[in-house]
């Protein structure tokens, strides 16, 4: 037996997957995955969005009679990779959604992002010249970089929409964050098959 089974649910005796799986999706209302950049200047953007969508975010934690930390009431999902990238985030809109079921993905860019400051040649020459590392067939070449910001957001869209981890129901949009001002802005929306969800109109 490992040294941290106990804290796995499919390790215990008695699993049963589609009651773990139940519980989970009862113990958090996810309604919303956001994907953005892991610049410290862009912590806000999940509040952000929150408000956009009439959502709560961080939201609290809540405690059984044991005092142990068993759900939480955030309907806030945030994945944070370089650039705010679609493509890093795969897995894990794939899990939020078998775990949860999700209702939006919102992939965030911002300004002044360190992600436009390289080429994806460039990344691809560095690393070959400082790391002796060949990355050049490890990621698809527009997602390494943002040259620009509707391009990205519009392929990043895409490339969920067109993934089989993405659920059809599930709504699409990108945003770009002003980090100075906190002005969110639409760029692209993409609504899921029944085109029933999506953000409250921004004032």
């Amino acid at each position: 037996m490992g040294k941290f089974d106990k804290f796995a649910f499919s390790a215990h005796p008695a699993f049963d997957e589609s009651e773990v799986r139940q519980a989970f999706a009862q113990a958090v209302p996810l309604k919303t995955v956001v994907i953005y950049c892991y610049d410290p200047r862009a912590a806000q953007i999940p509040c952000s969005v929150a408000k956009r969508f009439g959502e709560t975010f961080p939201g609290q934690l809540i405690l059984d009679a044991s005092g142990h930390k068993i759900a939480s009431t955030t309907n806030i999902f945030p994945v944070i990779v370089a650039g705010g990238r679609a493509f890093d985030a795969l897995r894990s809109v794939a899990v939020a959604q078998h775990l949860f079921g999700i209702e939006n993905i919102v992939v965030v860019h911002h300004s002044h992002c360190g992600a436009t400051t390289f080429t994806a040649s460039g990344i691809v020459s560095a690393f070959r010249a400082e790391q002796h590392a060949d990355i050049s067939h490890t990621f698809p070449h527009e997602t390494l970089c943002i040259a620009d910001y509707e391009q990205s957001l519009r392929g990043d869209v895409k490339l969920l929409r067109d993934h089989p981890a993405t659920p059809r129901s599930a709504n699409i949009f990108g945003f770009f964050y002003e980090i100075d001002s906190g002005e969110l802005i639409e760029v692209v929306n993409d609504l899921g098959s029944d085109g029933q969800h999506g953000p409250v109109p921004a004032e």
